[in-house]
């Protein structure tokens, strides 16, 4: 009998094989036993199936409180609570040299400052983990969703999540639900763009149920991008959003530059000095009550153009264009919203205009 009582608590640790999308029991709807809790605290540390934990961890249900406050749970109806210096960590089987990407969703709950630790082991490069702050609310459901890419250099790997805050409250932490993976294709070029997923229909996975897109994090917090072929400059996130649930001009997958000039889209590409481009794009609203006048600002080489676009917040796009002279032999393409938008739902989110459908060609002739 005991035997079986080890292997039963075992099972968690085994290495899980999966395909894109929620990670064994990532969205935490298989709950501990009573037995093994304390309150709303995990006391076992393979007490969630699928998960080993560390540290302060709580096991929220939907519609609890602490004291006034209401604890949402954005999926199902259970989620996982941080305390300090706590952890949560899963084994899963992958394929050795394959990029990945992580996203999972989080709330800020009573610490003002709160942040993640995203980390993958084993892994020889000197960073393989990163840091995302979640102080800032990009959505107006309570919850945002987050990803961080990854290169696999082994068969086996360990996520690891890990609230590195010290609060006074030991319990005071972020809430964590719906852990997925998605394997991230090479971005190739097709035909006729020199632009890779100039579309940016290949990027990290978007749940089904959440109606609040993905933030992609920028690149001081994440070498390897989770969205390929594209890296975000500066200090904070774009949003990725799909049609299901937003308006994008084309296709299934849009970015929408929700920090003003706090953060870029930038692909490098290779060129050809003293020759002509031409750099297409679409600029419009996701239909998200972000209504204004916006304003994307479109670079390449040492030419600008500053494309304007007036939003009722029901969704529309126009065309745009930039024509430049490379002057080097590898040339920059960057985008940035040049003013700051705030979603006129009185939530207090921060928004932004979409970027979508980016081509690149050569001007054969003039």
């Amino acid at each position: 009998m005991k035997l079986v009582v080890v292997l039963l608590c075992a099972t968690f640790y085994f290495a899980l094989s999966l395909k894109d999308g929620l990670l064994p029991n990532g969205n935490f709807e298989h709950s501990p036993k009573p037995s093994q809790m304390k309150g709303t605290r995990v006391i076992h540390p393979h007490a969630i199936p699928n998960w080993e934990i560390s540290g302060f961890v709580e096991y929220i249900k939907s519609g609890q409180k602490q004291g006034d406050m209401l604890l949402v749970v954005p999926e199902g109806a259970s989620a996982i609570r941080l305390g300090d210096e706590a952890s949560i960590k899963t084994k899963l089987k992958v394929t050795n040299g394959m990029f990945y990407s992580i996203s999972f969703s989080a709330a800020r709950t009573c610490a003002q400052d709160e942040k993640l630790n995203i980390s993958v082991s084993p892994n020889r490069e000197p960073k393989d983990w990163g840091i995302l702050p979640i102080q800032t609310m990009y959505s107006s459901d309570g919850w945002d969703t987050y990803c961080w890419g990854f290169l696999v250099e082994s068969n086996e790997i360990e996520i690891i999540i890990h609230n590195p805050g010290k609060e006074k409250d030991p319990a005071c932490g972020p809430l964590i639900d719906s852990v997925a993976l998605k394997a991230l294709n090479p971005p190739k070029r097709p035909r006729g763009n020199m632009l890779k997923n100039g579309n940016f229909e290949e990027g990290p996975y978007i749940f089904p149920h959440t109606s609040w897109g993905i933030l992609i994090p920028p690149n001081i917090e994440d070498d390897h991008s989770p969205l390929p072929g594209w890296m975000i400059e500066s200090l904070k996130a774009v949003k990725y959003i799909d049609s299901d649930h937003f308006t994008v001009p084309e296709g299934k997958r849009a970015v929408e530059l929700v920090a003003g000039r706090e953060s870029a889209l930038t692909q490098i590409v290779k060129t050809v000095p003293d020759k002509t481009y031409d750099l297409f794009f679409s600029v419009g609203d996701a239909k998200n009550s972000c209504e204004g006048s916006m304003l994307v600002e479109a670079s390449a080489a040492r030419d600008i153009v500053q494309v304007p676009y007036e939003s009722k917040g029901k969704g529309g796009f126009k065309l745009a264009k930039l024509r430049f002279k490379a002057i080097s032999p590898r040339t920059r393409i960057r985008f940035l919203s040049s003013v700051y938008h705030m979603k006129s739902d009185n939530s207090g989110s921060m928004c932004g205009p979409v970027i979508d459908d980016v081509r690149l060609v050569t001007v054969r002739r003039i």
